[in-house]
């Protein structure tokens, strides 16, 4: 691993990708530290001043990097882009011709794509005019209006700037992807929750030195650490499922003959569930919370979804959503484990290219094969993302406090990281089989 941060920087074009990626990441962070026009700074600070790492609002401002707390033009983040791609990958499932159009390769992948930016285009839309009015109501700061000239020509204003820079944080991540290191819209949540962890720390300090109960911040630190290191370890494991291939003779030569493996990671779906977990978990506190309504029964509706989903409220985290949360994960892991690979596809494939799995028949028989063995290894694996994820709100439970980054964000950093790693390792090792052959 040393070396690779080594070597890295000596290869021209590598060096570029990754200058050009610190580069945008560098924009990203400009952008999120510059409000949006038509509101009170002065609310600002103020708001800033009291506000807490719990509740939705807390989760939302992880996400943007701190975006939403200073109201910034990248203050949706990349949220706005998640929720448009789980719909979408929701709607390949179900519509056949997004299917046909995801089988077509890369052309149909292109076209989905496209939909999903339109997508995402419709729900800034939407999203920014609830945050506006949240904001302006008080909601989510606390009864501090950050709008007090809350006319529709401003309205508007805000509403189009929150969008543009969500379309520009879309738009950045296409370009680290194309033209840096690693996937662009992972890596700009990456960023967004490491820029958070010294607020959040911090937050988790504060609350153990004012109950004198320092040795806690310890022991969440440990927790912290540990959990890095296991998902380390769990990212590396995988199932090595033989593959024999025959021996085929074309005229004179011998083709086949060879055996080699198929990697069946452990945690083959990575951070996505995660990922998509917290977002539906989001969807109701935002409805209920865009409902303009003071009845009591919306109020009561707001309060219990608040404590129960909100993911840290000020009463500490629910129990509900540890559950809600650990159900939802071990969902989206085969969810997202059986779009990923298909054992009838990756059976026939084999049986094509003269290919068997020792002691099981082609076709049929290795697709169950290979679906049963799959099955098995994707339980442990959403159990331990599950249980990463929860862990950080189960003693944030016990001990009834605060504790904003969740497992969600170490398993986001970590697998992010990893990933990233893993692209820059691929590239240094082409580039030495490159001077081999040369």
């Amino acid at each position: 691993m040393l070396s690779i941060y080594r070597n890295m920087f000596k290869i021209p074009d590598l060096r570029v990708k990754i200058l050009f990626t610190l580069a945008m990441f560098g924009v990203y962070r400009l952008g999120a530290t510059i409000p949006v026009p038509g509101i009170d700074l002065e609310s600002v600070e103020l708001f800033q001043a009291q506000q807490q790492s719990g509740g939705i609002y807390g989760l939302l401002n992880l996400f943007s990097g701190g975006a939403l707390e200073s109201f910034s033009v990248f203050a949706l983040g990349i949220i706005p882009y998640i929720t448009a791609s789980i719909i979408m990958q929701l709607l390949t499932v179900v519509i056949p011709k997004l299917q046909t159009l995801q089988d077509e390769g890369e052309s149909g992948r292109k076209v989905i794509t496209q939909w999903t930016r339109y997508l995402t285009v419709v729900l800034a839309l939407i999203q920014s005019t609830g945050f506006t009015y949240l904001f302006h109501t008080g909601r989510f700061t606390g009864g501090i209006d950050l709008i007090p000239n809350y006319t529709p020509g401003r309205v508007i204003l805000i509403v189009i700037t929150m969008t543009a820079g969500t379309a520009m944080v879309m738009w950045l991540g296409e370009l680290i992807t194309q033209r840096g290191v690693g996937n662009g819209m992972s890596l700009i949540i990456f960023v967004s929750i490491l820029s958070q962890f010294p607020f959040v720390f911090g937050q988790i300090w504060q609350q153990t030195i004012q109950r004198a109960q320092p040795v806690r911040f310890g022991v969440v630190i440990a927790i912290f650490l540990v959990m890095i290191v296991a998902i380390i370890y769990v990212d590396q494991a995988q199932r090595r499922i033989p593959i024999q291939f025959a021996k085929r003779v074309r005229g004179r030569r011998v083709m086949g003959g060879q055996s080699t493996y198929i990697p069946l990671k452990v945690n083959t779906a990575g951070v996505i569930p995660v990922i998509f977990a917290t977002s539906v978990l989001l969807i109701p506190s935002l409805i209920i919370t865009a409902i303009p309504s003071d009845a009591a029964w919306v109020q009561s509706v707001y309060r219990w979804i608040d404590q129960n989903l909100g993911g840290a409220a000020s009463t500490g985290v629910s129990w509900w959503y540890i559950l809600i949360l650990f159900t939802l994960i071990i969902f989206f892991t085969y969810f997202y484990t059986a779009i990923q690979f298909d054992p009838e596809k990756q059976a026939e494939m084999i049986q094509r290219q003269g290919g068997f799995v020792p002691g099981v028949r082609p076709g049929r028989q290795t697709a169950r094969h290979l679906g049963f063995i799959l099955n098995r290894i994707t339980l442990p694996g959403s159990i331990f993302l599950a249980t990463i994820a929860i862990l950080p709100a189960i003693a944030g439970a016990v001990w009834n406090i605060n504790i904003a980054f969740s497992g969600v964000s170490i398993l986001i950093v970590v697998g992010v990281a990893l990933e990233t790693m893993k692209q820059i390792e691929s590239q240094l090792t082409m580039r030495n089989y490159e001077g081999i052959l040369t």
